[in-house]
């Protein structure tokens, strides 16, 4: 009985393949007709990425606020910010509009400036009353004049809510209802209804509206990941395809190696649709993953295959040799990379999870096709003719292996000591780099609704949620002054914050409660004394109106209220700084016997989720280079052996990291995945390398010297040509409009660059560097082969 994996399992593997080719092949269509049935369960995300566990104190936090009040990201806001507005005409269309949108199934409530009331004092009932500011529609300018100086002067609760008194800016608050805004019903409002109807209106009167709001965010950038599916296949088989053929110069290959990859990616959408997974940002980026991840596994198959043919001649015998000689090392190369992308599974968050899932399986699955579809469709095609195998003897090739050669026996100091220079400058990059947790960084900067963010927050301070909830830990315990002074002197901490919006809370209906009932002056919109209070409460208390006016700020138990302000999009520093001011001022405020406060939003939610994943980027990391280690342990049976393997692709992750540095690129969600990514395939090439050179040992008598240029030369080239598909395949990333993916590109083809490099010269200058102590664990390990003596090494 043969042992997995040894070269006896790999001669009945390949006999297997070669003589059930017809069985095979069926049982691929059929596996690939399987999995696109499930293309249909497929569906895209309607939220922004949750980056942390389900269990982590910070989501629940955010799971009982929404509990106690809903979804808080239902807000869409458009406005204008021109003068002309205030005219008749348009001022009454821009109403019309507003009004138009209560009509949709899908929202809950608009409020513009014709839906604002003036709370007034009905003296004879002992009540409040609501009268609206403007009660049918404008038909003079002294009306304009009259609405803008209440609104502006007069009514402060209103301040920074649906205009900017400095800039005369006014929007309209749209509120979809809670229980549509993470379904495809939200999508269906933005697109079909919302979109077009402010077009129209902008059109017909020559205005520019700005729109914004978690809503409408999530729904363009869902749109735009849909989009660059598509784009990042077809350009990732579009560039791997000429660089194949570029180096190939067949027509033949470059076709084989597309249908494996075609394949792959059918394989991909259907695993996704198998497990119900949804499409986000990260998963829309597997299939073109596993089109650059695949192609090299193509190069390296048909590279030995021609190399095989061209040694012998005989063309099932090279394809037996393609499945023996190299089907354990690409085996491994695979599992290291799935291995890479695995590790993410082990962190906590569903996101990641999810994305390890997919990419793991999907990469075990291209290796799976890669070992059976190349040497069947091989074994039906003709002899290789001479213009196909013309690309193993160009003289630029063998140009740059006789360039690495010479590298690695004459420049070996040379070498490590720029090894050691590029070590300790990117050490020093290293501690430059910035954590940043900002939810619309990585969103295309370019687009509309980013320019629109833009507007918002410079208007009205942002338009990211941030919530502070109160728990009064008793019934009707909000309406209590106390509550009320402490809930105030929170609030003026917000005002002077300036990235925070103007905070909204019952305080503000309070104090227009007590303008109120002095007649609408200003001066008095402030909280009530403990003497004004019981007036003012009797009077509220007669209000049927202030039960709809308080829902959105209290409960319906009285115990919780809610302070919601709005974030303009900053980093985790700033964020961090403000998060603790807010947190000293509550400690300050509210006696923890008392009173249970808690901040939450999305804003928060996101930049916890950005630390989580730097805390994890660590384990998974470190957990990547232990399996790795495992791998090399299991081929070579040698610590020094896995020493050796390790600092070449460790190497490139610090230069790496240290140009993020000094770029200024900081560690964000996307930014985080390089390493991994970067670092399960960098490997490949060492694996591949090290195959071979424990090859070329056991065929030199252990010879070292004569072994290391062997396997330089026989693998150089492969390593050279998938290093460059690597390269230009994670480059097709660059040209998204997401910060992030543009990001995540270009740092792993910087990566992969470096990574070749170190495997071509600084891996086999170690091996020679400790060529005596490995040989000698050879000897240890292998008693039966004799070993020639160094001295008779030939240089």
């Amino acid at each position: 009985m043969f042992k997995l994996f040894t070269n006896d399992f790999w001669d009945v593997t390949a006999r297997l393949i070669l003589r059930n080719k017809i069985i095979i092949i069926v049982g691929i269509v059929l596996v690939t007709l399987f999995f696109s049935r499930q293309w249909d369960n497929m569906r895209f995300t309607y939220t922004e990425a949750n980056l942390l566990p389900d269990d982590h104190a910070v989501n629940i936090t955010y799971n009982n606020f929404l509990k106690k009040f809903g979804e808080e990201g239902n807000l869409i806001v458009f406005g204008v910010k021109d003068s002309s507005l205030f005219t008749v005409e348009k001022i009454n269309a821009w109403n019309k509009l507003s009004q138009d949108f209560k009509k949709d199934k899908a929202v809950e409530t608009v409020i513009s400036i014709k839906d604002l009331q003036k709370l007034i004092k009905d003296t004879e009932n002992e009540k409040f009353k609501l009268e609206p500011f403007i009660k049918d529609s404008i038909s003079s300018l002294s009306q304009i004049e009259k609405l803008q100086n209440e609104l502006f002067k007069q009514y402060p609760f209103y301040d920074n809510f649906l205009f900017n008194k400095e800039t005369k800016t006014i929007r309209t608050a749209i509120y979809l209802k809670k229980d549509i805004v993470n379904t495809s019903a939200r999508k269906d409002f933005v697109i079909n209804t919302l979109i077009p109807s402010i077009e129209a209106f902008e059109t017909k009167n020559n205005l520019d509206v700005r729109v914004s709001g978690m809503p409408y965010i999530r729904t363009l950038n869902s749109q735009n990941i849909v989009d660059e599916i598509r784009l990042f296949i077809l350009a990732a088989l579009l560039v791997t395809s000429i660089i194949f053929f570029f180096f190939f110069r067949s027509f033949r290959a470059t076709f084989i190696s597309l249908i494996v990859v075609c394949i792959g990616v059918m394989w991909t959408l259907g695993i996704i649709g198998l497990l119900n997974y949804e499409i986000t940002v990260l998963t829309a980026l597997i299939p073109p993953l596993i089109i650059v991840i695949g192609i090299p596994n193509c190069i390296f198959l048909i590279n030995k295959y021609q190399h095989e043919v061209k040694l012998h001649g005989n063309k099932v015998k090279s394809l037996q040799r393609v499945i023996t000689k190299i089907g354990n090392a690409t085996l491994m190369t695979n599992v290291t990379t799935a291995s890479g992308f695995a590790t993410f599974i082990l962190t906590e968050s569903k996101l990641l999870k999810e994305f390890g899932v997919v990419a793991s399986l999907s990469i075990l699955a291209i290796f799976i096709l890669c070992l059976l579809i190349i040497p069947i469709i091989y074994t039906f095609l003709p002899y290789p003719k001479d213009r196909h195998l013309e690309h193993l003897n160009k003289r630029w090739i063998g140009g740059f292996v006789d360039w690495m050669e010479h590298m690695v026996k004459q420049k070996r100091i040379a070498i490590y000591a720029t090894s050691v220079v590029l070590l300790i400058v990117s050490i020093i990059g290293i501690y430059q780099i910035k954590i940043s947790g900002s939810l619309i960084e990585d969103m295309p900067q370019e687009s509309g609704f980013v320019n629109d963010i833009r507007f918002f927050e410079d208007e009205f301070n942002g338009i990211m949620p941030l919530e502070i909830m109160v728990d009064t830990k008793r019934k009707k315990g909000v309406m209590k002054l106390s509550t009320l002074k402490r809930m105030e002197e929170l609030e003026d901490l917000i005002v002077e914050t300036p990235e925070l919006s103007k905070p909204v809370s019952v305080v503000g209906l309070v104090k227009y409660s007590k303008q109120a009932y002095y007649n609408g002056n200003p001066k008095f919109y402030q909280l009530p004394t403990s003497q004004e209070n019981s007036f003012i409460l009797s009077y509220a208390k007669n209000s049927s109106s202030n039960i709809d006016l308080l829902k959105n700020f209290v409960d319906s138990t009285g115990q919780y209220a809610r302070i919601t302000t709005f974030m303009k999009d900053i980093g985790t520093d700033k964020m961090e700084r403000i998060e603790e001011n807010i947190q000293t001022k509550i400690d300050k405020v509210f006696p923890e016997d008392r009173y249970d406060v808690t901040m939450t939003g999305k804003a928060l939610v996101f930049q916890k989720g950005t630390k989580y994943l730097v805390k994890n980027l660590a384990i998974s990391l470190s957990l990547a280079i232990f399996l790795i280690a495992l791998f090399m342990a299991y081929l070579f049976r040698s610590g020094r052996m896995i020493i050796v393997s390790l600092i070449p692709n460790l190497l490139p992750l610090l230069v790496t990291a240290g140009l993020m540095g000094y770029l200024g690129v900081p560690i964000k969600p996307s930014t985080i995945l390089v390493f991994s990514i970067a670092f399960g395939i960098s490997v490949d090439d060492t694996i591949h390398f090290l195959a071979k050179y424990r090859q070329e040992l056991q065929a030199n008598h252990w010879k070292i010297k004569t072994s290391v240029y062997g396997a330089l030369r026989e693998t150089g080239v492969s390593m050279f040509y998938t290093s460059i598909v690597l390269f230009f395949g994670f480059s097709v990333f660059t040209i998204s409009s997401f910060g992030g993916t543009v990001a995540l590109g270009a740092l792993v083809s910087a990566t992969l660059l470096f990574a070749m490099l170190s495997n071509l010269l600084l891996l086999p200058s170690l091996l020679l560097s400790l060529e005596r102590s490995i040989a000698n664990k050879q000897v240890l390990r292998e008693p039966s082969i004799n070993i020639i003596p160094e001295e008779d090494e030939e240089e």
